[in-house]
């Protein structure tokens, strides 16, 4: 099979320890093989998001992609309260659809697609709403926007409210520090920035936030969150059964992380799309959003007037690089970029060179007018009759 440089939010190109570890010896979920190894990967999240007080925390693994760790927390810590939903891009709508389904207490403040989260009506709606849990994106993918945690961290806790992340596609990329941005629950993927494969996700909380879950009403059977957290609390295993084989690459990929240092991580990440951006704007590329604005993992990019999206994404495909198209309200506007997993600075270069082919291959269309020699004619001679005698020489049929 063809190997692809996936330039994408996820999935990724893994690690080789990963694609091995993925193909370990089969073990039994309900054996202390299985307990051993979801400690090992506790431990190992907690680590990655440098929590202080690590006695405070717990963190649970979910088979499911991200959506399903989402939906754990929005389906288990609301019980009949009230939800405030801020978004402003696609995965904040997920947010808010999912909500609706599970808490008939959902609210929402949609400040657009590509636009920055306004802490001041944020803190304006807070004051003359009665709002319990507030839920955010910290990584809006759809944009490439991330969304201040400390900003809407500190609301929260003026107002007295929890408040829920999701992180999907931050963690692993960019520093998440629940303790000081208030941060009851926070979910991810294990893909993405973790750099393993997708099919688990995991939510990190307070202990004491998840020991109120007990009293909520139970709205999931497979994704309540309350179910997770007692079950890796007495007996260290997984209410349902886990997919082991993604437990292994999960555990792999966090060591990697760790070896190599999570400063040293996040450091190789920005680098990384500070080459890739530095190459795009050579190119006589633009960007959707402020780079200060962005996030470290993704460049939404502009696509110029004169080409179509969906053929230049398969012209990069010919030459073994897997982009984005734009979504929604972006569709046909714009495509992504990513810079996370096992892509070195000459596959960076690759793309760079491989995209100057691609965009010079697209002709722009000039607009030529061809003159309408009838008219012309038909002008001139209406002229001539308006003249007496013969005009400059000029005889009929010589325009």
């Amino acid at each position: 099979m063809k190997k692809y440089l996936l330039f994408t939010p996820g999935p990724v190109n893994v690690a080789s320890n990963v694609r091995t570890a993925i193909a370990k010896e089969d073990i039994c979920h309900r054996e202390a093989d299985f307990d051993y190894l979801l400690q090992s990967i506790e431990q190992k999240l907690l680590q990655l998001f440098e929590i202080r007080n690590t006695a405070d925390y717990r963190a649970v693994v979910i088979t499911g992609s991200g959506t399903a760790a989402n939906e754990s927390m929005l389906s288990s810590v609301v019980g009949e309260q009230n939800i405030l939903i801020l978004t402003n891009g696609e995965f904040g709508e997920r947010l808010y659809n999912t909500s609706k389904i599970h808490n008939k207490n959902t609210f929402l403040l949609d400040f657009g697609w590509g636009n920055k989260i306004n802490t001041s009506e944020v803190e304006t709606y807070l004051k003359e709403n009665k709002i319990d849990v507030i839920a955010m994106v910290h990584h809006e993918t759809s944009s490439g926007m991330l969304n201040s945690l400390y900003d809407i961290g500190t609301l929260s806790k003026a107002n007295g409210s929890i408040l829920i992340v999701d992180g999907v596609s931050s963690a692993g990329a960019e520093v998440i520090d629940m303790e000081q941005n208030h941060i009851a629950f926070f979910s991810s993927s294990s893909s993405k920035a973790i750099g393993s494969y997708s099919g688990l996700s995991f939510v990190i909380g307070r202990k004491e936030e998840f020991e109120k879950l007990k009293s909520y009403p139970e709205k999931s059977t497979y994704l309540n969150l309350y179910k997770f957290y007692h079950f890796i609390s007495t007996v260290s295993q997984t209410p349902n059964t886990p997919a082991t084989h993604l437990f292994f690459a999960l555990e792999q990929a966090l060591i990697n992380i760790l070896d190599e240092g999570i400063s040293n991580r996040y450091a190789s990440i920005k680098y990384k799309a500070s080459l890739l951006r530095r190459g795009m704007l050579k190119c006589g590329l633009t960007f959707l959003i402020k780079e200060k604005e962005m996030c470290s993992m993704l460049t939404t990019v502009n696509i110029p007037a004169h080409i179509d999206v969906t053929q230049f994404r398969h012209r990069l495909r010919e030459k073994s690089i897997i982009i984005y198209e734009g979504k929604g309200c972006f569709r046909g506007k714009v495509f992504q970029v990513g810079n996370i997993g096992e892509l070195t600075h000459v596959d960076i270069q690759f793309f760079i060179d491989s995209l100057k082919d691609v965009l010079a291959s697209f002709i722009p269309k000039i607009s030529v007018v061809v003159p309408n020699t009838n008219a012309l004619r038909k002008g001139v001679n209406s002229h001539k009759e308006s003249l007496t005698g013969t005009v400059l020489g000029v005889a009929d049929g010589e325009i």
